[in-house]
């Protein structure tokens, strides 16, 4: 087995290098490495079986399997011949499988965070058919290779095998374009309407758009692959784009979460401006909060807000008429919550996500409308703080 082709070894270490920023963006976000939420843990998983996949696809060049040429005679084969045929057709088998692995394990992790993205959005309905659909899509690729396509399952090896479906594998990769490219499609598309909701400037819309628009080059590395296989099946060039393919991958997965490490090592306080946008539209060229922390700080302005109120409630009861005190007991206070869109903006402005932090804002806040009387003067639809 050759060593690794210089191209591989370039695309593997930039891979590398952009998963631990991402873990440690992760880490300076959560403050915790033991706040790493799931995506992060299976983005480890397919670092392995990539790893594993790119010293595979190098062997693969150049061992031979029982994929025979039209020009070649079985019977002459020696059984030295026979032997490294079927040690290459076992090494494409597992080829194959850290690839298809590798792939659908990214495709999990990214669903996980949209999944976390579109919480209070129309989109997680469509975020959870679309994680139906990419498990689905497994399953039957899996079960269709291991107990349809090629029976009995040891013809994959066989030399010579008595079907070009174990050799060429042609209804499995046709199997695997149509789900994994429309897979690939669907989850591209799914936070674009969300950049375009969003109101901020066109720069910073093209640059978050570009960012997960990365995927369209994993589309096509997959459908190349797949050319490639159908039109030169003798030749080792879809194993040059099965590695583009998980590479390219493995870096629309990861890039999007890298900017907090970004922020802290290049000083880069926004993708293209200082300016910031608030949530009503409204530019400003204060430094931006994260979503967490503005939630945080409107919701101790309600609270000290609220306690002022009772304060002056308790000290004049007594020296007012019963009108006034009505009218004081009914303050005009509006607390609104960022809405779903400013979230999603948020979040990826900084490159992170909505988690478990906000779940426990949003459990606290129940908590105060239930056991506290004046909770009535919050209201589910603002974004603001004010008093008359």
């Amino acid at each position: 087995m050759r060593v690794v082709q210089p191209e591989s070894i370039i695309w593997y270490v930039v891979c590398c290098v952009v998963v631990c920023i991402r873990f440690v963006s992760k880490r300076m976000r959560l403050g915790s490495w033991k706040a790493l939420q799931m995506d992060d843990y299976l983005v480890l998983p397919a670092m392995i079986s990539l790893t594993v996949l790119t010293v595979l696809l190098d062997g693969m060049i150049n061992i031979p399997t029982n994929l025979v040429g039209p020009n070649e005679d079985v019977s002459k084969f020696t059984s030295e011949n026979v032997e490294a045929r079927i040690y290459g057709s076992k090494l494409r088998l597992v080829t194959e499988q850290m690839q298809i692995l590798t792939i659908w394990l990214l495709k999990a992790s990214m669903l996980i965070m949209y999944s976390r993205l579109t919480n209070l959005l129309w989109l997680h309905t469509v975020v959870k058919g679309l994680m139906v659909y990419v498990g689905f899509s497994y399953l039957l690729m899996e079960i269709l290779w291991a107990g349809a396509w090629c029976r009995p399952f040891s013809q994959y090896w066989a030399v010579p095998a008595y079907s070009t479906n174990c050799t060429a594998m042609t209804p499995h990769l046709i199997t695997n374009a149509v789900l994994n490219i429309s897979s690939d499609l669907m989850i591209i598309l799914i936070p674009l309407p969300l950049v375009v909701k969003v109101q901020i400037c066109l720069g910073r819309k093209l640059v978050l758009s570009a960012i997960f628009l990365i995927g369209i080059v994993t589309m096509y590395a997959a459908a190349y692959n797949k050319y490639q296989s159908f039109r030169y099946p003798f030749s080792p060039r879809w194993a040059l784009w099965y590695g583009r393919e998980a590479f390219t991958a493995m870096l629309c997965a990861n890039l999007p979460l890298t900017k907090p490490f970004i922020q802290k090592v290049l000083g880069v306080r926004s993708w293209l401006t200082d300016q910031s946008t608030t949530y009503d539209g409204v530019r400003s060229n204060a430094p931006s909060r994260s979503h967490l922390r503005s939630t945080s700080a409107s919701q101790d302005g309600f609270r000290i807000e609220e306690q002022l109120v009772n304060s002056t409630l308790r000290s004049t009861s007594d020296q007012i008429k019963p009108q006034s005190l009505e009218m004081l007991r009914t303050p005009d206070i509006v607390y609104r919550r960022p809405s779903p869109w400013s979230s999603f903006y948020d979040d990826m402005s900084i490159l992170s996500m909505v988690d478990e932090d906000e779940q426990r804002d949003e459990g606290q806040a129940k908590q105060d409308r239930t056991t506290n009387p004046t909770a009535g003067m919050q209201s589910e639809h603002g974004n603001a703080v004010t008093a008359v």
